[in-house]
C-alpha cells in the first residue's frame, strides 16, 4: 500500500498591530527579526519602509534584504516584494511590512496580504505589520472617527487567523511628541497631521478600537480552547450578563435592567429568549422584533434558543458563552400556582452554580389575579357606603317579598328577585358589595325557596348552577361599574391636567415676566405655601425665581422636590401630593424650565442688539474719525510737506526716507480703506465669487508682494500641491490680510511661516507665526470685526483683516480656524476644495495608506 505523502508544514503568521501610524510596529517588527537572527534562524528582509526614520533604518545592519522588483505605474516607478525571490532562497523566516498595501498593477497579487500567504502556504514563517484603521470590518468606523477613508484595507479573517497578534502602542500624548519632533513624517506634513488626523481624540479612539479588538481576538482563542478542552465550567476572566425573556410585557423592564448591570460591571450584555420546542407559546414575531431592535440600541447581541426544559436551556446557554451573572425576572404565576411549581426562577437558582442570578421584580410580577385584587376602587366614597348598606337590605327584602307573595310567586319569579337584588347592588357599590349580596342572595333563596326548605342542603343540579350564576353575574357586573369609574375618574384627571398645561403654556408664550407668573400658578393650583425653581451653579443652588412664603433654597429643604435635569428642580413646600397630582406637577416643572430658558434668551437678545447697537456705532466712528485713518494721513502729510519746505536743506538720504514714509503710510491707508470696504461688501452680501482651479503657490507669491516686511516670511508651499477652487483676488486679500495680522502680532524668535498641506478631500494653508498667541477662550473671537488682541495695545489696524479674510474665505467655500502654534503663537489655517476634474485618475496605488493620513 502506497504511503501517503505528509502536508507540507504551513508557516506562521506574526503580526504588529498598530493603534495608529508612527506607534513604533515596524520597529518591533525589526527588533525580533534580529533576535531571532541571533538565535540562529534564517532570517531575510523581504520588504521593510523605513519612511527615513533613522533608528528604525538602523535595525536593518546585519539582516539580509533581498532586492525589490520594480515596476512602472502612471509614469513613475515604484518596487514592491519579489515573491519569487523570497520563494526561491526560502528563508526560515520573511520580514514583509504594512500587509495591507496594495500592489501595482500587473503583480502576480492585488494586495500584499495576498503575497504573504504565498509565502505561508510554501512554509515560510512571516513577520508583518497593519494598523488598526486598515481592519475591513472596522473602516466605516474609523472613517467616521478621523473623516479620512481607508482605501487600502485587508479582511479581518486574514488577521484573525494569525497565529500570533501582538498590539504596538503609546499613549496620544507620546506620539504627538513624536510626531512634532519629526520621527514620524517630514517637516511638512507634521502640522496638518497634527491638526486633522492626529488630534488627540481621534488617537484615543483608534487605541480604544485596538485594544477592543485584540480583547475579542483574545476571548474567541480562550472559546476555542474551552471547546476544545470540554471545559464548561465558568471562568471569571469576562463579565459576561446574560438576560433571559418570555417575550411577555415585563421583557422591557428586564432588558433595561440587565443593560444597567452590565455598564456598572463593564461587561458584555446577551439577551436569550428561550422558545418552546412545541412552538405553542411564546411572543408573536413583532414583540421579538421590538425586543431585539432595543436590544441593539443599547449595545447587547440577541439570542434564541429552543428546548422544552427551559431552565436546562438557559443555563446551557450561560455556560456556553461562559456568562457569569444571569438577569431573570419574577415569576408572573400567582402564590396558589407555585405551589404546584415553583418556576423557572427557583429552579434556575438551584442549579445556576457559580453563575451569579438576579432576580428583577416588575408590575406583572405574582399574576394578574394579585394586581386585579391590589387595585383600589374607583368609585367614591358615598356610593362604596351606600354599596355596603344595601348589600345585606336588599336581599333581605327580595326574601320578604317572597314570602309574602309565596301562594302568588313560583321559584323563578324567586330567583330573578334576587339577581336583581345582585345587580342594584352592584351597580351602586361595585365589587366587595356585590360578592356580598351575591353570596347572601344565593343563602336565602336555599334556605326559604329550595327543597328541602329552611335548610343549606341542594338536591337538584339545576339550583347549584343558579347559585353560581347569581354569584357570576354580581361579579361581572361590578368589574364593569368598576371599569366605567375607573374610565370616568381617568377622563376627569385628564381634562383638569389638560386644562392646567394648556394654562401654563399661554403664560409662559404670552406673559412678558413667565417664569415668576408660572410659579404662581403652580402654588394656586396645587394649594401649596411656595413654589422655587432651583438651578445650580458652580456646585451650590440657587433660586432661579419663586412664589409664595419662605421659598426653599435647596432642594433638601422642600417637601416635595420635582428633578427637571441634572441640575434643575422645582422645589416645594406645602400639602403632600398624590400620584396622580404628580404628573401634572413634572409637567409644570417642564414648562417652568422652558419659562427660564426663555427668559434666559430674551436677555440675550436684549444685549445682543445692545451689542449691534455699539458696534454699528463703532463702525461708523472708525469710519470716519478713527485713529488709525489719521495716523498714515498725518505721516504722509508731514513727509510732503518737509519735502516741500523751501527753508530747509535735505540730503538725498533724508528725502528718500521721507518718500519712504510717505509710501509706507500709502500702503496702510490703501489697506485699511480697502478692508473696510471689504467688510462693507460683506455685510451687504455683495461678494460673489468667480471660482477657478489656482495654485497656493502662486497666490502666495502675489499675496506676499504687497506685504511690507515680507523678507520676514519664509514660504514652504510646494508647487506639486494639488490646485484648490477659489477666486484668485478673493484668496490673494485672505493670504496677504493672515500674513500681515501674523507679521503685525506675531513677533517671535522664529520668521513667520507659510505652509501648505493636503487633508481628504481639501488642501490646507497655514500662517505660522511665533508671538503670544491668542488668549484662552478667545478663539471665537478673532475673527470677529474691531478686534486687535483684545484692543490690549497701541498696535496699528482697525481689526478687520482677520473678518474680512473669513468672509471671502466662507464666500469660496471654504474654512478658516485657529490653531495654536507648538512651543507658543498663532496659525491661522485655511482650507479651500481640492480642484479634481474629471478626466484625473485617482492616485497611483502602490503608496502605502498610512503614508497619507496626514
Amino acid at each position: 500500500m502506497d504511503e501517503v505523502p505528509e502536508k507540507p508544514r504551513r508557516g506562521e503568521l506574526r503580526l504588529y498591530l498598530g493603534a495608529a501610524p508612527g506607534v513604533g510596529k515596524t520597529y518591533a517588527m525589526l527588533s525580533e527579526a534580529r533576535r531571532r537572527r541571533e538565535r540562529g534562524t534564517d532570517v531575510v528582509v523581504g520588504l521593510v519602509e523605513t519612511h527615513g526614520r533613522r533608528r528604525t533604518a538602523e535595525l536593518l545592519d546585519g539582516l539580509e534584504v533581498l532586492p525589490r522588483r520594480h515596476g512602472t505605474y502612471r509614469g513613475r516607478e515604484f518596487t514592491e516584494l519579489d515573491v519569487a525571490a523570497v520563494l526561491a532562497r526560502r528563508p526560515e523566516v520573511a520580514v514583509v511590512d504594512e500587509l495591507a498595501h496594495t500592489n501595482i498593477p500587473g503583480s502576480g497579487n492585488e494586495k500584499r496580504w495576498q503575497d504573504v500567504q504565498e509565502l505561508l502556504d510554501a512554509g515560510i514563517d512571516v513577520l508583518s505589520t497593519v494598523n488598526v484603521q486598515h481592519l475591513r470590518g472596522l473602516g466605516d468606523v474609523v472613517e467616521r472617527i478621523t473623516g479620512v477613508p481607508q482605501r487600502e484595507t485587508v479582511p479581518d479573517e486574514v488577521v484573525r487567523r494569525a497565529e500570533q497578534i501582538e498590539l504596538v502602542d503609546i499613549t496620544p500624548e507620546a506620539l504627538r511628541r513624536r510626531l512634532a519632533h519629526g520621527n514620524v513624517y517630514p517637516a511638512e506634513r507634521i502640522d496638518a497631521a497634527l491638526a486633522n488626523y492626529f488630534r488627540p481624540g481621534n488617537l484615543n479612539a483608534l487605541r480604544e478600537l485596538a485594544l477592543l479588538w485584540v480583547a475579542d481576538q483574545v476571548d474567541l482563542a480562550l472559546q476555542r480552547y474551552r471547546a476544545q478542552q470540554r471545559i464548561t465550567d465558568t471562568w471569571e476572566t469576562r463579565e459576561r450578563i446574560v438576560v433571559s425573556i418570555t417575550g411577555g410585557p415585563e421583557s422591557e423592564t428586564l432588558i433595561r435592567r440587565a443593560s444597567r448591570i452590565a455598564a456598572r460591571a463593564g461587561g458584555e450584555l446577551l439577551v436569550l429568549h428561550v422558545l418552546r420546542g412545541d412552538g405553542l407559546a411564546g411572543a408573536g414575531p413583532a414583540d421579538l422584533g421590538r425586543y431585539r431592535k432595543l436590544a441593539e440600541e443599547l449595545g447587547a447581541t440577541f439570542h434564541t434558543v429552543v428546548g422544552d426544559d427551559v431552565p436546562g436551556a438557559l443555563l446551557e446557554f450561560a455556560r456556553g458563552v461562559n456568562a457569569t451573572q444571569l438577569v431573570l425576572g419574577t415569576s408572573r404565576r400567582s402564590r396558589l400556582a407555585r405551589l404546584f411549581d415553583e418556576g423557572i426562577g427557583a429552579s434556575v437558582v438551584q442549579r445556576s452554580g457559580p453563575i451569579d442570578v438576579h432576580m428583577v421584580t416588575h408590575r406583572e410580577a405574582g399574576g394578574r389575579f394579585r394586581s386585579w385584587l391590589d387595585r383600589r376602587s374607583p368609585l367614591p366614597g358615598w356610593r362604596r357606603l351606600a354599596g355596603w348598606t344595601l348589600a345585606p337590605a336588599v336581599p333581605a327584602l327580595a326574601t320578604v317579598i317572597g314570602a309574602l307573595l309565596r301562594p302568588q310567586l313560583d321559584f323563578s319569579t324567586d330567583v330573578v328577585d334576587y339577581f336583581l337584588a345582585t345587580v342594584v347592588v352592584a351597580l351602586v357599590g361595585g365589587l366587595g358589595p356585590a360578592l356580598v349580596a351575591a353570596v347572601l342572595s344565593a343563602g336565602l333563596l336555599n334556605f326559604f325557596f329550595t327543597e328541602p326548605f329552611y335548610t343549606l342542603t341542594v338536591h337538584a343540579q339545576s339550583n347549584v348552577i343558579t347559585l353560581i350564576a347569581m354569584v357570576l353575574v354580581g361579579v361581572l357586573v361590578a368589574l364593569v361599574v368598576d371599569a366605567a369609574a375607573r374610565r370616568a375618574t381617568q377622563a376627569a384627571q385628564a381634562r383638569t391636567e389638560a386644562s392646567l398645561l394648556s394654562s401654563y403654556a399661554r403664560t409662559v408664550l404670552t406673559d412678558p415676566e413667565p417664569l415668576p407668573r408660572l410659579l404662581a400658578k403652580v402654588r394656586e393650583n396645587f394649594g401649596l405655601e411656595s413654589v422655587a425653581l432651583l438651578e445650580k451653579l458652580d456646585g451650590t443652588w440657587q433660586r432661579a425665581a419663586c412664589a409664595g412664603h419662605d421659598p426653599c433654597e435647596d432642594p433638601g429643604q422642600a417637601d416635595i422636590t420635582v428633578p427637571v435635569t441634572a441640575d434643575v428642580s422645582l422645589a416645594l413646600r406645602g400639602r403632600a401630593l398624590p400620584t396622580a397630582e404628580r404628573n401634572a406637577l413634572e409637567a409644570a416643572a417642564g414648562q417652568a424650565l422652558l419659562a427660564l430658558r426663555q427668559q434666559r434668551l430674551a436677555a440675550a437678545t436684549a444685549r445682543a442688539e445692545r451689542k449691534a447697537e455699539a458696534t454699528e456705532l463703532r463702525t461708523a466712528l472708525l469710519s470716519a474719525l478713527g485713529h488709525d485713518l489719521r495716523t498714515p494721513l498725518t505721516s504722509i502729510k508731514a513727509a510732503i510737506g518737509s519735502l516741500r519746505a523751501h527753508d530747509i536743506e535735505l540730503s538725498a538720504e533724508d528725502v528718500g526716507e521721507l518718500l519712504a514714509t510717505a509710501d509706507e503710510s500709502t500702503d496702510r491707508l490703501a489697506g485699511l480703506v480697502d478692508n473696510l470696504l471689504d467688510s462693507s461688501r460683506l455685510a451687504t452680501g455683495a461678494v460673489r465669487p468667480r471660482l477657478r482651479p489656482v495654485g497656493y503657490d502662486e497666490i502666495v507669491a502675489h499675496a506676499l508682494s504687497g506685504v511690507p516686511a515680507r523678507d520676514s516670511v519664509r514660504v514652504e508651499v510646494d508647487e506639486r500641491l494639488p490646485a484648490v477652487l477659489a477666486d484668485p483676488g478673493l484668496l490673494e486679500r485672505v493670504v496677504a490680510n493672515v500674513v500681515d495680522n501674523a507679521l503685525r502680532h506675531g513677533k517671535g524668535p522664529e520668521p513667520v511661516s507659510v505652509r501648505g498641506s493636503t487633508h481628504a478631500e481639501h488642501v490646507e494653508l497655514r500662517i505660522v507665526d511665533h508671538g503670544r498667541g491668542l488668549a484662552k477662550h478667545s478663539e471665537s473671537s478673532a475673527f470677529a470685526p474691531f478686534q486687535r488682541l483684545g484692543d490690549r495695545d497701541a498696535t496699528p489696524g482697525i481689526g478687520l483683516g482677520l473678518s474680512v479674510a473669513k468672509g471671502f474665505t466662507e464666500a469660496m467655500g471654504g474654512t478658516i480656524r485657529t490653531e495654536d502654534t507648538p512651543g507658543g503663537g498663532l496659525t491661522v489655517v485655511v482650507s479651500l476644495p481640492a480642484h479634481r476634474p474629471s478626466s484625473v485618475l485617482p492616485a497611483p496605488v502602490g503608496e502605502a495608506s498610512e503614508e497619507r493620513v496626514g
